[in-house]
């Protein structure tokens, strides 16, 4: 099946239809189309309703566009969801607390998951897929299920807590749930192969004859590692770096399932926006507010990925 369409794409994209200039821009327009639809419609969407006002009504705010009169528009513009965000420090307590620990977070997994990535591409051939595929396994399994997994793990009746006071070290249970702690484990956990899989594609193509060429003029392996391997597997640091800081900032499960009440990161209070509080206005200037403090770190490594380019 996989090879037929292989073949018949193949066969269309050999037509005149998509030479030159204009079968370019044809071809373009169908993922470019995608992107319009389903990213920048709903974005603007969002952002419409940014600025509308809290009614109790279907749907729940007031419209952006108002007629007045038979040929008038007016356009109201509330600007006091925006401005909540700044003065309520329950908002700004929520956005420091998803970036701190998102950051954290996407350090934890370079720190991981870059050894792992240096062993897999370093590993023979006929192991790397069998150790790829040991990273890949969680995913064949249900996000939501695998989050569940460490509430058995972390309780204080649940596996860790049971071993270490069988061994005795500890006589009482200790607290790893209902956390920070357990939430920066969660996170680890549910995205570190985000991290390994662009670490790996990058330290597998490096060319292994410049590590034996400065060990040769007297390097050290330390100083080679600094040096050679580490400058040439920066964009995968970059693209793992990307995978992970972005979902971890707006991560709702992990935070719910296995943080505190005290651990309110920005994807739970936007639950509690849209679907407690009814309020769509508020939520949505978060969501704005979320994607504008988003820009700058993007931005930031999307210029270092083009330099490393």
């Amino acid at each position: 099946m996989v090879l037929h369409l292989t073949k018949f794409f193949r066969r269309l994209l050999r037509l005149p239809l998509f030479y030159g200039v204009h079968g370019r821009w044809l071809l373009l327009c169908l993922p470019m189309g995608w992107i319009a639809l389903f990213f920048v419609v709903p974005l603007l969407i969002v952002l419409k309703i940014s600025f509308a006002e809290s009614i109790f009504a279907a749907p729940p705010y007031t419209q952006l566009l108002q007629w007045v009169g038979d040929a008038a528009v007016t356009i109201h513009l509330n600007l006091h969801n925006y401005a909540l965000l700044i003065q309520d420090n329950l908002y700004i307590f929520a956005y420091f607390n998803s970036l701190g620990t998102a950051t954290v977070a996407t350090f934890l997994c370079l720190f991981l998951g870059y050894p792992m990535a240096y062993g897999i591409a370093r590993a023979p051939g006929k192991w790397q897929i069998l150790l790829l595929l040991l990273v890949i396994l969680p995913f064949w399994t249900s996000f939501l299920i695998r989050v569940y997994a460490w509430i058995g793990l972390l309780s204080p009746l649940g596996v860790f807590n049971n071993f270490l006071i069988a061994v005795g070290f500890i006589q009482d249970p200790l607290p790893l749930l209902n956390n920070y702690f357990s939430v920066c484990i969660g996170m680890v956990y549910s995205y570190i192969p985000f991290m390994i899989l662009p670490l790996y594609a990058s330290l597998e193509k490096m060319n292994l004859q410049l590590l034996e060429a400065a060990s040769d003029l007297g390097c050290r392996p330390f100083w080679a590692f600094l040096r050679i391997t580490l400058p040439l597997s920066l964009k995968g640091i970059v693209a793992g770096t990307m995978l992970v800081f972005i979902p971890a900032v707006g991560e709702f499960v992990i935070p719910e399932l296995l943080g505190g009440p005290e651990n309110l990161m920005i994807g739970r209070l936007l639950w509690m926006e849209f679907f407690n509080n009814q309020d769509w206005p508020v939520a949505s200037a978060i969501t704005i507010a979320l994607l504008g403090l988003l820009v700058v770190p993007l931005v930031a490594l999307q210029r270092l990925q083009m330099k490393v380019h």
